[in-house]
């Protein structure tokens, strides 16, 4: 199954970084260039279980799950239904500390991994998927690095 990762150091603890990560509604708007919408189904806050519906700003709108939520250090989803084109979708962030050059942070790896229907399309669209999805999550989560340093984000923050 094809994978695409993209990962980055944010000057912040993990604590914050997972936060960041998890913003909603306008604070979420205001960092992720990857959304359209995106909002929470029957929930308030994330958790295993929770439901997001989510409006890329390309166009594709995607129902996931999270499969796991491990605050400050992991949090995973899966499709449960998307755009015609995805067999199968399905996320992982992972958030460890890291120090560099004396300066205590975060290491931040997302991965994703997908699989393309139909199945004799996936010769032609896999590497499609590897170069549009690298490129867009990798704009994701360097604007994510931004907003670890964005002083209205943190301010939103209740940690």
């Amino acid at each position: 199954m094809p994978q695409v990762t993209a990962e980055t150091w944010v000057p912040v603890p993990p604590t914050t970084a997972f936060a960041v990560s998890q913003t909603t509604g306008e604070v979420r708007l205001r960092w992720d260039p990857f959304i359209r919408h995106q909002q929470l189904v029957d929930a308030d806050l994330p958790a295993k279980g929770v439901r997001t519906v989510t409006r890329a700003r390309v166009g594709p709108r995607m129902v996931s799950e999270y499969v796991s939520y491990r605050p400050p250090t992991s949090v995973g989803m899966t499709m449960v239904t998307g755009p015609w084109f995805f067999d199968s979708f399905g996320g992982g962030w992972r958030f460890k500390p890291e120090t560099r050059n004396g300066v205590e942070g975060t290491h931040a790896v997302w991965k994703y991994t997908y699989s393309v229907r139909p199945a004799w399309l996936r010769r032609v669209a896999e590497p499609v998927g590897q170069w549009l999805l690298g490129r867009e999550i990798g704009a994701r989560i360097a604007a994510f690095g931004r907003a670890c340093e964005d002083p209205v984000v943190l301010a939103t923050l209740a940690i």
